[in-house]
């Protein structure tokens, strides 16, 4: 008896010594996280790999330290979303033969949320403003917005970047003419003496841009070196979703795709949020993003879904909404005596529009607050 309470007592000391060597283990790689040297050592190898210059600086490691206290969380719980985006990402990058650690610029600019809007209006994972999307071949009219496509605003993203690569030929100057604009950045190096290298003109920037870069590189750094930070990609918990694209030759509703296969909404939704009412118009040129089996039975059974869908919206006592092309903006600065109502059918557009392009919580304005308007129609006074 007395041995077998002997055996059980050193079980449960081998045990407890067994938890506390782990735990010694983790606290040791912890702390080697945050160790100077080894962000060093690993930032060093980034750099040997890649086009964009990494450089240990002070502003580097604060914000990899700083990073690695608030951000983790972030990655770890976003796993589904790095592992669908980043290769989408990465993809589009290759075909401009732009390095693909630029993947990781959607998580600073949107947190991989596509419907993200910015409180000046950037739109998408890939924060366009109105007249960069133009310039890149996005459409935006009354039933999509295609910076909210996550495909064809990563073709874009893919064509900018290219173009600001070649103003600058730097790949660090590239993304902060990404987040300011290239005019910031030419205004900086004139600022500089003449410099041409971001990190000597990054004193002559807006205090954004200079921490811009900085922000990137931590968190290329951060997943880089996923594994080491406690970031498993290989535990997610769900599998990414194989999605094909089909084009639609007539006008249907997310809803009417629901019923007729069955499947939710809410998915359809977070395949295709470019399309703001939920409508494709149909005129032969749009597309839907459905996961590959749903596909497949879109395909064989289109004839039918789009009676099905005809009848469904011959059903609607309230009209569909117009579609008309969004192709100009403008910048209306609020009178005395203005609200959202009055504005609205000044420029033929609904309330809810103007309290989406402007980040409107409610209905509240100000004399002399300046509101973006995209007109469907211009007032002649």
């Amino acid at each position: 008896m007395k041995t077998a309470q002997l055996a059980l007592i050193m079980f449960f000391v081998f045990i407890s010594s067994a938890f506390s060597q782990t735990e010694n283990n983790i606290e040791l790689a912890f702390q080697s996280n945050f160790n100077s040297d080894t962000i060093k050592n690993r930032l060093e190898r980034l750099n040997a790999k890649t086009p964009i210059e990494l450089f240990f600086t002070p502003s580097v490691e604060k914000t990899i330290k700083r990073y690695l206290k608030t951000r983790i969380d972030f990655y770890r719980n976003n796993i589904d979303k790095i592992s669908f985006y980043l290769p989408l990402f990465e993809e589009h990058l290759q075909n401009r033969q732009i390095p693909t650690e630029i993947k990781y610029l959607p998580i600073i600019e949107s947190r991989l949320d596509p419907s993200a809007v910015s409180r000046v209006g950037a739109t998408g994972l890939w924060q366009f403003m109105f007249y960069t999307a133009l310039e890149n071949g996005l459409i935006m009219n009354s039933y999509v917005d295609e910076r909210m496509d996550p495909f064809k605003s990563s073709v874009a993203a893919a064509l900018y970047l290219s173009k600001l690569y070649k103003i600058h030929n730097d790949w660090s100057l590239v993304l902060a003419s990404y987040n300011a604009g290239p005019r910031t950045i030419s205004r900086a190096k004139e600022k500089s003496g003449g410099y041409t290298n971001y990190w000597n003109i990054r004193p002559f920037l807006p205090l954004e841009t200079a921490n811009y870069v900085p922000s990137f590189i931590a968190t290329m750094y951060i997943l880089e070196y996923a594994k080491e930070h406690g970031i498993n990609s290989h535990n997610k918990g769900h599998p990414v979703l194989n999605t094909e694209k089909v084009i639609i030759e007539e006008k249907i509703a997310f809803e009417h795709i629901s019923k007729f296969f069955e499947y939710p909404i809410d998915s359809i939704t977070r395949l295709n949020p470019s399309y703001i009412h939920g409508i494709v118009p149909g005129n032969g040129k749009n597309e839907l993003r459905l996961p590959s089996t749903i596909a497949d039975r879109f395909n064989m059974k289109k004839e039918e879904l789009f009676i099905f869908a005809k009848a469904e919206f011959d059903k609607k006592e309230k009209p569909l909404p117009e579609l008309y092309s969004i192709d100009t903006k403008l910048i209306y600065k609020v009178k005395y005596g203005d609200f959202l109502g009055k504005i609205a059918r000044k420029f033929g557009v609904k309330v809810s529009a103007i309290k989406r392009w402007n980040n409107l919580k409610n209905d509240n304005i100000r004399e002399n607050q300046k509101l973006v308007i995209f007109p469907k129609k211009i007032p002649k006074s």
